[in-house]
């Protein structure tokens, strides 16, 4: 246990037996169960953030696990839990202040220095453990995310009820700035409280649309025009309104743009619920786009001016290039491929799939090895370099798949490997040669790759795809 390596503070479960099983063994047998009756969904880029609802298990639990079932596996080990105080007034983002968090399926460490990096960025953050001690929203997640993460670090915040717009911005974007492929931001709410069960479907329709948008000031709207309504015995559209919004602040600022309604249901659709007093259960999933990089016209010709200057440089004077561009985009870290044409044929192709060089200096450097490197072809000579055309790739990190079902032919280039051999297709190789998928993955694996050319359906296989942008 993690108290025994120092003298660390422990927030016990405060609502075991109310909202969980205290029964360790029990309260697994209840979240496997939950976890295999979810829906499952396709999934639409990266998973950046979760809504979920967090009432007695027996209520929420199946909508909250068709959340928490989408993150198992993904690689995250880290969590930013947000809720709202059902209890206690506060201002700002409060804290936990303890070393661990603990429950019957064992303990969770806090982030402690992901903690004092918030109190630095800004003093609408603090800490205080009072109010966390007495808080259930964020406390029924955690066995959740034992569940499907195992070993990982937590960050729980409660968000004022009173934040402003100014506020809510500032909180959401310090946010977003620390969420990266292994931090996750979870949300913790449930929807409209105690209207009749047909009163909150119409309700929670409404609120479901608007969190859709990825929009506060729809969201916003949205709640406004309920709450005028007048709605017999709605105390709340969503208990934790203002943590939600933090959450899309940072969303928008990462451009998880794509959104799913995972589950939703009320507690009158559970066996044990009375349909004339309900509360609402949604979840739902933020995604992140793979990496589309738009370039502009300036941009395009200064790549497609250093590619050429480089070759030049190189085949006149023996010179290798070393080019300082001013332009932001054009100085990240990215992977490319340059290809060299002749008279409409290929005369070289060389690039990189990962790069700690800036994009300037990758098609700079692959412009020249694709000149005179490329083993398939004899190296570019003088007096062919008024006829030479330039065509840059510039690729997205590659993503495995599970299998060649998830290959778009046309948009998606492919990497295969099967122990030392490996082939690269661009993605425009297919539309160049008219090639199906069949066609182009043969062609892959028979004559890049050295393999057989059907292996690619085969499960011995590693298939990669990346896309990419094309300036030419």
């Amino acid at each position: 246990m993690f108290e025994k390596e120092k003298n660390l503070s422990v927030r016990q479960a405060a609502f075991t037996g109310q909202y969980y099983s205290q029964d360790k063994e029990e309260l697994i047998q209840e979240i496997n169960s939950f976890l295999e009756k979810a829906k499952s969904i396709e999934i639409k880029g990266e998973i950046k953030g979760l809504i979920v609802p967090h009432a007695g298990y027996r209520f929420s639990g199946l909508g909250a696990a068709s959340a928490f079932k989408l993150i198992k596996n993904k690689g995250i080990e880290k969590v930013i839990l947000l809720g709202c105080s059902h209890n206690k007034y506060s201002k700002g983002a409060i804290i936990d202040g303890n070393d661990i968090w603990e429950n019957p399926l064992g303990q969770v460490k806090i982030d402690n220095d992901l903690r004092e990096e918030f109190l630095k960025e800004s003093n609408l953050f603090q800490v205080d453990s009072g109010i966390h001690k007495i808080e259930h929203s964020l406390e029924v997640e955690i066995p959740f995310l034992q569940a499907v993460l195992g070993d990982f670090r937590l960050l729980p915040i409660l968000i004022s009820h009173e934040l402003s717009n100014q506020e809510r911005e500032k909180i959401g974007g310090l946010l977003a700035k620390y969420i990266d492929d292994k931090t996750l931001i979870v949300a913790s709410s449930d929807m409209s409280h105690y209207p009749d069960y047909e009163k909150a479907n119409y309700i929670d329709k409404k609120i479901i649309d608007s969190i859709l948008t990825g929009k506060n000031s729809a969201l916003r709207e949205t709640v406004k025009e309920i709450e005028n309504e007048e709605i017999s015995n709605l105390s709340v559209c969503l208990c934790a309104q203002k943590a939600i919004e933090v959450f899309m602040e940072a969303m928008k600022e990462i451009q998880a743009s794509n959104i799913d309604l995972l589950d939703y249901y009320n507690s009158g659709d559970v066996e044990i619920g009375d349909k004339s007093r309900v509360v609402g259960y949604g979840s739902f999933a933020f995604f992140q786009k793979e990496q589309e990089l738009v370039f502009n016209q300036k941009q395009r010709q200064k790549l497609l001016e250093i590619a050429e200057t480089s070759v030049e440089n190189y085949i006149l004077k023996g010179e290798l290039s070393d080019f300082q561009v001013e332009d932001e985009l054009l100085n990240k870290e990215m992977g490319a491929f340059v290809t060299l044409k002749k008279d409409n044929q290929l005369r070289g192709c060389i690039g990189v799939f990962e790069s700690k060089i800036p994009l300037c200096q990758v098609v700079s450097q692959m412009a020249v090895a694709a000149a005179v490197k490329d083993n398939r072809f004899y190296p570019v000579h003088e007096n062919e370099l008024e006829d030479l055309e330039y065509e840059i790739s510039v690729l997205s990190p590659l993503k495995k798949v599970k299998n060649w079902e998830e290959i778009e032919i046309g948009k998606h280039g492919v990497k295969i490997e099967k122990g030392n051999n490996s082939g690269v297709f661009l993605p425009q190789v297919a539309v160049e040669n008219n090639w199906d998928l069949e066609q182009f993955m043969n062609e892959l694996c028979l004559h890049k790759a050295g393999l057989e050319k059907d292996c690619w359906k085969k499960d011995d296989v590693d298939i990669y795809i990346f896309t990419a942008e094309i300036i030419k």
